[in-house]
């Protein structure tokens, strides 16, 4: 994560471009109420985007990594709505990048949401509403950590983030840019802070994909694009292995989405019709803290 320190985040600034885009997209199975991600883009931008003179499908994005973004976004939106209304205390994003789901979503004191992130993301990210007249609202902290020096359970606890409370966990677009010592860690302290009954949800990459077998659908494109970034790919779980990845984390599995799930879910007509096709290298999985 040493590239975050100095620059922020290009995965936190592709992911807020395809939610504005999907914000504009008038196919009812593309949109996304994601009005703030619109607004965080320059104003070139979000201008492109809302009249449609630039496209995220086709050409301008690997085959079906628009049709996951947004897939993963509704999917994640529904999950910390029905977490806020069964009254969690917490949620914790990990990484949040540009995240609007704090300003979306929180709009009383029964559940607090904290977003840790690189200072750098977060202080572009801050000052970027400011500029725009977003307000947030208390419930909402932001927690900078230097990923190179900082403790992050340090940083949680000096934030006011409670132990063994009951708390959603997201960790959307992370995973596969860590190492696997990182990923142990990450849910180490998940499973050090978390009440029983907690919830993590996150996504992660099919092991294949680092090996390049080239095996799902838009699985080159979107490699090659990570690739000639600072930001490459580093983690995965191998194909019907995530049993095993959640037994030893000590967590249930509840729900898992691989590509076709999420185009039935999400892409699929009343006709049966397949709206939207998903690239097939990730996956998001839903599961409970034991």
């Amino acid at each position: 994560m040493g590239r975050l320190e100095k620059k922020t985040s290009r995965t936190a600034g592709y992911t807020c471009m395809n939610r504005a885009a999907a914000f504009y997209d008038k196919n009812p199975f593309y949109h996304i109420d994601d009005d703030i991600a619109a607004q965080l883009l320059p104003k070139i931008l979000n201008f492109l985007l809302r009249f449609h003179i630039l496209s995220l499908k086709g050409k301008m994005s690997p085959k079906g990594i628009y049709e996951y973004v947004i897939a993963r976004t509704k999917y994640i939106d529904e999950i910390v709505r029905q977490v806020i209304k069964n009254k969690f205390d917490q949620i914790l994003i990990f990484g949040a990048g540009f995240d609007s789901r704090g300003i979306r979503f929180i709009k009383n004191n029964q559940t607090k949401l904290f977003e840790l992130d690189s200072s750098l993301t977060q202080q572009a990210k801050i000052n970027k509403l400011k500029k725009r007249g977003i307000s947030v609202t208390g419930s909402v902290i932001y927690i900078p950590i230097d990923f190179n020096k900082d403790s992050v359970s340090e940083k949680l606890d000096q934030s006011g983030f409670q132990k063994h409370k009951k708390c959603l966990y997201i960790l959307e677009g992370l995973l596969m840019y860590l190492d696997k010592n990182s990923v142990d860690s990450t849910f180490q302290i998940i499973k050090e802070y978390s009440e029983r009954g907690s919830l993590v949800v996150f996504d992660y990459l099919y092991s294949s994909v680092l090996r390049k077998e080239n095996k799902y659908y838009g699985e080159a494109e979107i490699y090659n694009k990570v690739n000639k970034t600072r930001e490459a790919w580093t983690f995965g779980i191998e194909e019907g292995k995530i049993g095993e990845f959640l037994d030893s984390q000590n967590l249930q599995l509840l729900e898992h989405y691989d590509a076709a799930a999420l185009e039935e879910k999400y892409f699929k007509a009343k006709n049966g019709e397949r709206i939207g096709r998903v690239n097939g290298t990730h996956n998001i999985v839903l599961a409970e803290i034991r």
